[in-house]
This record gives C-alpha cells, sequence and structure tokens, in this order.
C-alpha cells in the first residue's frame, strides 16, 4: 500500500443569483482513473509528508501555489483494490480556500470548477458521494472503500 493525498481548492463565488460555493475538480488524463474528475494529488515521494506532497502536487497539476498552512485535512481514506493489491493506497485530503495563481491544466489535470451542491459524482470514483460533501462541510472523514481493478467499488 502507498499513500497519495488530494487536494480541493473551494472558493465563493457572487453571482446574480447571490453566493454559491465551487469546488475545483480536474478530469484526470493519466494514470488510474483516466477521464474520472478528481481533485489535485498524487503520490507521495519518499519520506515526504502529506501536506508537502500536496503543495508539491497543486502546484505541478494546476500551477497554483498553496502555503501548508492554508491546507485544511478532510480526510484520511484507505483503498484497498481486492483484485490488484499493488494498487492499494490510503489518501490523505486536504481542502485549501486560499491560494495565489489561476489553475491551468496540465499533462495530468484538465481543472474546471463546479457548485458544491451539484458535483457530477457520476463522473467520479464511486466513493466520493459518500464522502466528499461531508468532508466539504467540514466534517474529517476516516473511511475505507474498497475497489476492484475495474473500478467498481465493492
Amino acid at each position: 500500500m502507498y499513500d497519495v493525498c488530494v487536494v480541493y481548492l473551494v472558493r465563493e463565488r457572487r453571482t446574480w443569483f447571490g453566493r454559491r460555493t465551487e469546488v475545483l475538480l480536474g478530469e484526470k488524463l493519466t494514470g488510474l482513473g483516466v477521464g474520472k474528475l478528481v481533485g489535485a494529488g498524487g503520490k507521495l515521494e519518499s519520506g515526504e509528508a502529506p501536506v508537502t506532497a500536496a503543495v508539491r502536487e497543486v502546484a505541478e497539476e494546476l500551477g497554483v501555489t498553496v502555503e501548508a498552512a492554508h491546507l485544511e485535512p478532510i480526510s484520511r481514506i484507505t483503498y484497498p483494490f481486492v483484485d490488484r493489491p499493488d494498487w492499494s493506497q490510503r489518501s490523505f485530503g486536504f481542502v485549501s480556500r486560499i491560494w495565489t495563481g489561476e489553475p491551468t491544466a496540465s499533462e495530468e489535470l484538465a481543472p474546471r470548477w463546479f457548485p458544491v451542491n451539484t458535483i457530477p459524482f457520476d463522473r467520479m470514483w464511486a466513493d466520493a458521494r459518500l464522502w466528499l460533501p461531508r468532508a466539504l462541510k467540514g466534517e474529517f472523514v476516516e473511511a475505507t472503500y474498497s475497489f476492484r481493478a475495474d473500478g467498481t467499488m465493492v
């Protein structure tokens, strides 16, 4: 099992309807989960702390700078892949409401903003609908979700 991090940038926007909260998701362009919408993130390097990896991954995948002090821990989720144990991972999730720069596409991620009340969960990993809304409301989520190599949740 290896460790990964994921970061969700969250912003408040004024619209002519009033204020709305949005979360940045990106279409995964490479690796495990290609085509799915995910937060920015990836594998921790040897000896790297989750928060350090989160800062690095946001810069690499979105071209923005987030400071470690602005990362709020939201989750620690274990993902065993029952038929591919080498894919099993432990994910450390964060939210940031403060960053510098404008998110842009990279080779790994094509970002897009979504209102938090209309997140397209059908385009995400199946577990996201179970924990992400709670985490975005401020609850720290610790859970285990098992998957098969074909992406279906057990």
